[in-house]
């Protein structure tokens, strides 16, 4: 059963890969410049050239540029480790339950992490998640190892190397990866078996190989000489613990400063209001909140049935383990008000599907009970609904399947409640049916989230208005009103992400910039609404998903030789360009536009040297994007502006910074 599980999540993962592109062209740059150069493998950066990095740690981009290295830059060899570190999740999920819950226990647990939408979605895109899901599952995995081991060396060891998955983790999506560190502590210090004293100590262990892991990579950019490497993008001081614990860290906890996108919105900005019921909302909902509430009740039934059983009872860990990583990420996730993406919740993925699948084992365990068997129904009924709902949210959308979904959950509760005391062969059946009821729904929008084109930088899982902001491809529009959560952004425009920024303008996410430039995750506009067709884009950035390049002004960069083809406002402007030219371009400013690299300084001498050939007009630093301060950005277009001619290459404005003005 395990190998259809796993041949069934490489075919989910892994089949017509090539359909997304570049997926996010923002990590996707950043890729194809590990490939032409070690320091930019070494500090993720955006271009080849090292002015700055992406905003996050480079862990994740130096397993797709290896593999860009080894097979060639292409969309295939980015993405399909993605895939791979997908199906090694499931497995490893598998390994960690089974351990202490059973075989049964762990199939039920890698198959429902296999089919969440929001899993499917991120092990097929670019994004640092995927890594950062297998490496919070191998981190648990290393604790139910040490946990068996504790009382011999070995039980250190594998603390150690827990506390070596998560260093890895933190360097992959900084301080999200300590999200599961609650659990980890825990179920070690209440049920490893052997004293207080040595459990602590080998919990300090684990914790010094954390920091050794984690802070070689920071100690290695403090010591650099800032003057010689990139610019550390998002970070506002150039540091990596200023990336970390600022735009990174408690600013997607709090609202707070930073230079991301969507500072100063809060979370209802990105990911709907904050409160009790976020996951459930319009923009959540369909990502994650399929298995959540009967992960819920059955770490509550779970928690009872092993209510006297001893400190060191191997099923109490399971459900410490697990059910404190739901209860930790999906608090912080529901309650965050600074940015929060519908696809972070892959990371409360593995969680969920845990503890659904120890604590169902233990209520079947227990099903001569009346009580067992009540609350196994109420599993079913409640998945059941939950999925009534969220299929709803898509109502042309395979409208026969809610009515099977509650069809089966009907006969599975009636052989659950009835038949289960008649024959083990009835009982069986009742189980199987309740696993088509509770499976059915979610394992349909995987499907089709594997079916379908992602691109942009924030995609969602599920049918095209399945969920709340964008469906498929990115971008962010709220089902049925085109417009912000909750209405249109003040004064009429629409925030970023699929919205219209200040002066009818649109930034990122699938929309237009500032100049006509359109961001990734909607196909290009011409005049009058009509779509574009490749080659024909109004813009200097690139999509996958029904759009195409602004070809003349590709072809103009592809001719040049300079060290940099160009320099556009903001990464999402720039990195198209580069992707398709396969020449350097500067993103002044990085994702938001508001980081101060390159400087007026810095660019006006790069100019004066001869080592950047055009100027793009518009992208997000130019005119506000989403958030940061541009001072940097508007400077340096003023100062093109001055001192060179305007031309328009495919509807979009360019300087030639080689041909100043008289």
């Amino acid at each position: 059963m395990l190998v259809l599980v796993l041949a069934a999540s490489a075919v989910l993962y892994l089949s017509d890969l090539g359909a997304s592109g570049w997926a996010n062209d923002f990590y996707a740059a950043a890729v194809q410049s590990g490939t032409k150069s070690w320091t930019a493998f070494f500090f993720g950066s955006s271009e080849w050239g090292n002015v700055i990095t992406v905003d996050k740690p480079p862990a994740a981009l130096w397993v797709m540029a290896l593999s860009g290295r080894i097979f060639g830059f292409s969309s295939w060899s980015m993405l399909a480790p993605q895939a791979l570190m997908g199906v090694a999740s499931v497995w490893l999920l598998y390994a960690a339950v089974r351990r202490w819950s059973g075989p049964a226990a762990g199939l039920a647990a890698a198959a429902l992490l296999a089919v969440t939408p929001v899993a499917v979605l991120m092990f097929r895109f670019n994004n640092p998640d995927a890594l950062l899901v297998l490496l919070m599952i191998a981190a648990a995995y290393c604790v139910v190892r040490a946990l068996d081991a504790a009382a011999s060396r070995a039980g250190t060891g594998w603390l150690a190397l827990a506390g070596v998955a998560l260093g890895f983790a933190f360097l992959t999506k900084t301080l999200q990866s300590f999200l599961v560190l609650p659990a980890l502590a825990l179920v070690y210090l209440v049920c490893a078996p052997t004293g207080v004293r040595r459990r602590i100590g080998q919990l300090l262990v684990g914790g010094l190989a954390l920091v050794i892991s984690a802070g070689w990579y920071i100690v290695a950019t403090m010591l650099w000489p800032a003057d010689s490497r990139p610019y550390i993008g998002g970070s506002g001081d150039n540091t990596e613990l200023g990336l970390a614990f600022g735009y990174n860290g408690l600013d997607r906890v709090v609202s707070g400063g930073g230079n991301g996108p969507g500072v100063g919105m809060g979370g209802g900005g990105f990911g709907g209001e904050a409160g009790l019921t976020r996951l459930f909302n319009d923009q959540m909902g369909t990502q994650i909140a399929w298995f959540l509430p009967a992960a819920l009740i059955a770490l509550v039934a779970g928690v009872w049935i092993t209510r006297r059983a001893p400190r060191t009872d191997r099923t109490r860990a399971a459900l410490i383990l697990w059910g404190g990583w739901l209860l930790v990420t999906a608090g912080v996730f529901s309650y965050m008000e600074g940015i929060f993406h519908s696809y972070y919740n892959v990371a409360l993925a593995p969680g969920v599907a845990a503890v659904l699948a120890v604590g169902g084992r233990e209520l079947w365990r227990v099903r001569d009970q009346l009580v067992a068997r009540v609350v196994l129904a109420g599993l079913v009924t409640v998945t059941a609904a939950v999925a009534w709902n969220l299929l709803g949210r898509a109502a042309d959308w395979n409208a026969w399947l809610r009515w099977a979904v509650l069809g089966a959950a009907a006969l599975s509760v009636l052989v659950l409640l009835v038949g289960v005391r008649l024959t083990r062969r009835v009982a069986v059946v009742g189980a199987a049916v309740g696993a088509v009821a509770v499976l059915a729904g979610p394992a349909a929008y995987a499907a089709s989230t594997a079916g379908t084109p992602h691109n942009g930088s924030t995609p969602t899982a599920g049918p095209a208005g399945s969920s709340g902001f964008g469906g498929p491809g990115g971008g962010f529009l709220r089902r049925g009103e085109g417009s912000f959560p909750g209405g249109a952004a003040p004064g009429g425009t629409q925030a970023p992400g699929g919205t219209q920024a200040p002066g009818g303008t649109q930034a990122p996410g699938g929309t237009q910039a500032p100049g006509g430039t359109q961001a990734p995750g909607r196909a290009p506009q011409a005049p009058g609404g009509a779509t574009q067709q490749p080659g024909q884009g109004s813009g200097p950035t690139f999509t996958r998903q029904g759009g195409g390049t602004n070809a003349a002004l590709v072809a103009l960069l592809a001719k040049t030789t300079t060290k940099w083809a160009a320099a556009a406002n903001g990464s999402q402007s720039a990195a198209g360009l580069q992707l398709e030219s396969d020449r350097a371009v500067i993103p002044i400013g990085g994702f938001s536009g508001g980081d101060p690299a390159p400087t007026l300084a810095q660019f006006t001498e790069w100019v004066e040297q001869g080592k950047i050939h055009y100027f793009i007009g518009g992208g997000t630093g130019d005119q506000g994007g989403p958030g940061g301060n541009r001072r940097g950005g508007s400077e340096i277009s003023a100062w093109v502006a001055e001192h060179f001619t305007a031309t328009t290459v495919g509807n979009q404005t360019v300087y030639d910074l080689t041909n100043p003005k008289a």
